[in-house]
Order: structure tokens, then sequence, then C-alpha cells
């Protein structure tokens, strides 16, 4: 059976499917965020603050993630070249040096796969998903060939959690918030939903925030917010207790049609 990048024997199956994973979605975009170009590429390349825009792009992603986690190596491959051939056209431009650059670029493109990976992992560690350091090592390789459907190569990423944050760290003196984006924290509290998601729009402050705690204090900084000690705390506590909550729920209304199905391929492997 055609599992695709992933399979049964992967990491990457029993992490992914957990809801608690959505903070790390959002963590991953603020991640995003502190890398200028990467920013300015879906700034000026995206109309942020247009609902329908933001949306279907929000939507977008989401399918992306889901096709690339659980897809088929074809419907990956299809998914990858449609993703690969819109950032070949795009461009932005970097008001820094005034250079105009594709959205290809490999540099931002690395730095948007490591912080992606990095908060999937971080998110599901502090709130509670068991995972070894050897376990947590194999999720960060097998990311790689997540890596290669945007156009990066393999040997290019890092394959190892320490790989991963010394990458981070190497990166740092370049990154910042760009000042003409806005900001995500304010963003949240006007978030552009339809108008059939509106009921929506109270939890998507809080969930901001709580994917604001999970960031380093290195990053928040950056973003001008508090870090403290404290703030590592309650959002450590706040993620076991939601995982923990929603792991009282039955598996039907827990996980994802894929997560089900991910998760069946798993017992029976494992049988």
């Amino acid at each position: 059976m055609d599992h695709g990048l992933f399979g049964p024997d992967s990491v990457t199956w029993r992490v992914m499917g957990e809801p608690i994973l959505l903070v790390g979605g959002f963590r991953a975009m603020l991640m995003q965020g502190l890398h200028p170009r990467a920013m300015r590429g879906v700034a000026q390349n995206s109309a942020l603050m247009d609902p329908a825009e933001a949306w279907s792009r929000f939507v977008r992603t989401t399918e992306f993630v889901r096709v690339r986690t659980y897809g088929t190596r074809a419907e990956v491959a299809r998914a990858g070249a449609r993703v690969r051939k819109i950032h070949s056209r795009l461009t932005a431009l970097d008001l820094d040096t005034g250079e105009r650059f594709r959205l290809d670029d490999p540099d931002a493109l690395l730095w948007v796969h490591v912080g992606e990976v990095d908060s999937y992992l971080s998110v599901a560690r502090r709130a509670g998903v068991r995972l070894t350091d050897e376990e947590a090592d194999r999720f960060v390789d097998e990311w790689r060939r997540a890596a290669e459907v945007v156009g990066l190569r393999p040997e290019d990423v890092p394959g190892s959690v320490g790989e991963m944050y010394d990458y981070i760290e190497d990166r740092r003196p370049g990154l910042y918030f760009a000042p003409e984006v806005p900001h995500p924290l304010r963003q949240s509290l006007n978030a552009p939903l339809p108008l059939y998601l509106t009921p929506l729009k109270p939890v998507l402050p809080m969930l901001t925030v709580l994917a604001f705690a999970t960031l380093p204090r290195w990053a928040r900084k950056l973003y001008g917010l508090p870090a403290t000690p404290l703030g590592d705390l309650w959002a450590t506590a706040t993620l076991k207790a939601l995982h923990t909550g929603v792991g009282l729920l039955p598996a039907p209304v827990r996980y994802s049609p894929d997560a089900r199905r991910a998760r069946r391929a798993m017992a029976e492997r494992a049988a």
C-alpha cells in the first residue's frame, strides 16, 4: 500500500495526528514571521487582511500539510509541484537591500521548514506526547522528505534535533520582525474570518497568545512581547492540560479522518 512520505513505521504519523499540534502550526507561522524575506514574500503576495484571501490561503496551507503528511506519493508529488511552481513565479522586494527575490529562495524555504519541524516537535513534547530523544531525532530526519517536496535538497536540511538547534542558533543574528508587516497578535483580535466562522473569533486571540508563549524567549522578544520563565511554565502547563483534556474525547471525535486511518495502519503494523 502507498503510504506516501511517512507511513505506519514513522514517528511523524504518531505525532502529527494529535490535535494539540494545531498550536504547533500557529507557532510555525510565528517562527516564519521572524525571517524578513520569508515574511515579506508572504505579505507582498497576499492580502493578509482580506477575509476571502486570508482564509483561502489558510485552507490551502492546511490542505498541503495534510496531503504531505498522509497523502500517497502521487498526491504529494502533485501538491509539491503546485507549490514549487507558485514559488518560482512570485517575487518580493527586500526592503533592506532593494533586491527583488523569488519566493523559492532556499534560505527562506529552509527557515520555514525548520521553524515548522521545531514547532511541531516542541509543542508535542511539552504537551506530553511521549517521545524518546532517539524518536525526536527520527522525527526531524523524516521531515527531510517533506523539505524535498518544496524544493530543498535533503542533504542541506538538519537531520537531528542537535543539528536543528545549531541551525536556529546560527540564523538568529539575521532574524527580526519586519515592521511593515501586521503584528500577528493584533491580527488575531480582528481575525479576517469568513462570516460562517465568526463564532470562532474569540478563540483565535487565546490560541495566538498560547502559540506566542511556546516560542523561545529570544523569539518573543523580537516580537516585542514579554519573555519570562513564568511564561514558559504557563505555556507548558497549558499545553499539558489541553492535551490531557482532549485525550478524554472518543477517538472518532478526537482525531481527523486521516489521523484515524493512520492509527489503524499503525495498529495493524504493530499486530
